[in-house]
């Protein structure tokens, strides 16, 4: 099944949560939802929810990379939290925690 993606703002703070398998299915509905937040001129921070991620592949870490890049123009700072389980261990062995905040 893929993934669901929902985004929300609390002040400066974009939310985007994933649930399911973060994998290519869904790579142009996560770029649609991370665009169009970063095109809002308070943001000044983006948390990726993945509690309710069970999977993700390397086209999911292509597409925080390319998540990270587009952020980094705007001065926006990512993080990746409630990372648990598997994807966890994916996220470490990528070394993206010299990348990213994860939590």
């Amino acid at each position: 099944m893929a993934a669901t993606i929902t985004q929300s703002i609390t002040g400066n703070t974009a939310h985007i949560v994933i649930k399911g398998r973060f994998d290519f299915t869904c790579h142009r509905e996560f770029r649609q939802a991370y665009e169009e937040l970063i095109k809002t001129p308070d943001i000044n921070q983006i948390d990726l929810n993945f509690q309710a991620v069970d999977y993700l592949d390397s086209s999911a870490l292509g597409m925080l990379l390319l998540l990270r890049e587009k952020a980094a123009e705007r001065n926006i700072q990512i993080s990746l939290n409630h990372c648990q389980g598997t994807v966890q261990q994916v996220l470490e062995v990528a070394n993206f925690n010299k990348l990213f905040s994860i939590s």
